[in-house]
């Protein structure tokens, strides 16, 4: 599909801009970038999310009011379980939406990438922030697993460099097939990861790789290329992670708004996450084979 590599090309050009400028420039107060990324992930990548109606409509034929509420309610119960194990055992949720992300985002790249070489991406932005950055992505762990997140660090640590070194043996294995697209997004994303902050890091790649991907696999799936269509799929689901949002905010009024503003963000992506794997996985590994309508 001629969008989806002209997409991987804008996404490379700007993994490397943003890797280049986080280096050369001073970082923004901390309040600021959490709540300009927050924003940047909210409208820009929970989106591709919301698409998940187009898929339950294509794979379960909804279309009556009392199919779309069973189908709200069946989406709605992981989500609430998620948040239900963030507030028992926070460890074991950071762990599991650590899992889920590598499995997830490891559905980017292009149909007929070896396994390996999937699990590689997925994990890219997991370990290796922990290359350079390892103090900050561990407070950041802090803020949702507690005391947890050291030890969790030091794993994850312990595993960055032979990650690393794995990534450029994938990105060779890549260039010897002539995968040269595939090779150029995971050097890309290997750059973001290593030499960005975590949080740009993966504001960059959710908004700029993955969400956009998703939009345009789903927009290929579906066959409806109107912005209308698309824009009308996303407004009940977006409405019900506004208000989500919402209630998550005046639960935890009375923390830091840093704290606050990560445990939402990141709680609530890995609650909407479980359910939105339920529905896209399947698609993913039939190789994206457009619905027939």
């Amino acid at each position: 599909m001629k969008a989806i590599r002209i997409q991987g090309v804008a996404f490379v050009a700007l993994a490397i801009a943003i890797s280049l400028l986080t280096i050369l420039m001073a970082p923004l107060a901390e309040r600021t970038e959490l709540i300009v990324l927050a924003g940047l992930i909210v409208l820009l990548g929970v989106p591709h999310g919301a698409l998940d109606t187009i898929f339950a409509k294509h794979l379960y034929h909804i279309e009556t009011t009392k199919e779309w509420l069973l189908f709200g309610l069946a989406y709605i119960i992981p989500v609430m379980l998620v948040i239900g194990i963030w507030r028992v055992a926070p460890w074991l949720f950071l762990v599991g939406f650590l899992i889920i992300s590598i499995v997830h985002f490891s559905g980017d790249p292009a149909t007929g990438t070896p396994l390996a070489e999937r699990i590689l991406y997925g994990g890219l932005v997991i370990f290796l922030p922990m290359l350079l950055h390892r103090e900050e992505v561990v407070r950041l762990f802090s803020f949702l697993a507690g005391n947890a997140a050291p030890t969790l660090g030091f794993w994850i640590h312990l595993l960055s460099w032979p990650w690393l070194a794995g990534t450029f043996i994938g990105i060779v294995m890549c260039c010897r097939r002539a995968a040269w697209m595939t090779g150029l997004e995971m050097g890309a994303v290997a750059m973001l990861a290593t030499f960005a902050p975590p949080l740009v890091a993966f504001t960059v790649f959710f908004c700029g790789m993955h969400s956009a991907r998703h939009i345009l696999r789903t927009i290929e799936y579906s066959g409806e290329a109107s912005p209308r269509i698309l824009i009308a799929a996303c407004l009940g689901p977006m409405a019900g992670v506004a208000l989500l949002a919402g209630a998550a905010a005046l639960w935890l009024r009375n923390v830091p708004i840093e704290v606050g503003l990560i445990q939402v963000v990141f709680v609530g992506l890995a609650a909407l996450t479980v359910p939105h794997m339920g529905l896209v996985e399947r698609i993913r590994f039939s190789g994206w084979a457009p619905a027939a309508l």
